[in-house]
């Protein structure tokens, strides 16, 4: 059997190549997946960077990404499998212009097999000959009843199709499921996963993520940024800032031309920070007491 990595460093050293910055956590998770061939299950807040894992793991693999983006009534035919009725409708109507002496049994065999088979995301991973990173994103948004679906594969990498059996992986893939904790997952789907949570970055992980992914920035700056951004998010806030909306403020104040943020600066922007009025209340109370944004200014 031949894995996708060597050693937890290697995965650690080949994440950062793709401007992911995992911690040894992150990576002895992706190193053991690929090793027991176990999906993780990914937790913690939105906009930690668990979607951004796998489609890093993905690109630093050279593996095809397959996305299943999970809502609110999603069902078998959106994510495995659906027949393509229109498809059989001209079939049969055809079959029986041609030949009125054709049984059902005839039709039913030609009808139900891979011509008119239509797949969706888990099908797709199970079948496909390349090497596949499968993304079940907001695993948490779906009705416990259609984890259900999951079970099978998640367990045994395989589909059961009741008119064609059962369609076992060519190769393994590399499953990812990502959860924002919306709700508790079933203890089955729980128990078939690796279990990984990311949480916000420290404070030195977060400057190294803002000077990895905004190149152009200055280090004091970026340094300030993290600093902010940590003491925004030990208020009481209804969504704490995201590491995505804390890059999206660093872009917008190279934009506008800022080297120090100071208090006022940071007010006028915080909108890029927070989306909730009563968190941003907060955050500009905190700008305006805050010893080291002020100091800017005496300065």
């Amino acid at each position: 059997m031949s894995y996708r990595f060597n050693e937890v460093n290697k995965v650690k050293e080949d994440l950062r190549n793709v401007d992911y910055l995992a911690d040894d956590g992150i990576a002895g998770i992706v190193y053991l997946a690929d090793r027991l061939q176990k999906p993780i299950l990914v937790e913690g807040p939105a906009g930690t960077g668990k979607t951004q894992l796998a489609k890093s793991v993905a690109e630093m693999t050279g593996s095809r990404l397959i996305r299943l983006q999970c809502y609110e009534g999603l069902d078998e035919s959106k994510a495995l499998y659906e027949w393509n009725y229109k498809k059989q409708l001209l079939r049969i109507q055809a079959e029986r212009n041609s030949d009125e002496s054709n049984s059902w049994e005839d039709l039913e065999d030609n009808i139900f097999s891979d011509e008119f088979l239509l797949t969706r995301p888990l099908l797709e991973a199970i079948r496909s000959d390349d090497p596949v990173v499968l993304l079940i994103d907001e695993v948490d948004r779906v009705e416990i009843e259609t984890e259900a679906l999951l079970l099978e594969i998640l367990s045994d990498y395989q589909v059961s199709i009741p008119e064609l059996g059962t369609i076992e992986a060519k190769q393994i893939p590399l499953v990812f499921l990502t959860s924002n904790n919306t709700r508790e997952l079933s203890e089955a789907l729980k128990r078939r996963c690796l279990f990984l949570h990311i949480d916000y970055p420290e404070l030195e992980r977060e400057r190294e993520i803002i000077l990895t992914k905004v190149p152009d920035i200055e280090e004091n700056l970026g340094d300030q940024i993290a600093r902010v951004v940590r003491t925004v998010r030990q208020l009481e806030l209804k969504k704490a800032p995201s590491v995505s909306e804390t890059l999206d403020w660093a872009r917008t104040l190279i934009h506008l031309g800022v080297e120090h943020i100071d208090a006022q600066t940071a007010t006028d922007t915080v909108n890029i920070l927070l989306k909730y009025r009563s968190d941003i209340d907060k955050a500009i109370k905190e700008f305006s007491s805050n010893e080291d944004l002020n100091s800017v200014v005496s300065n």
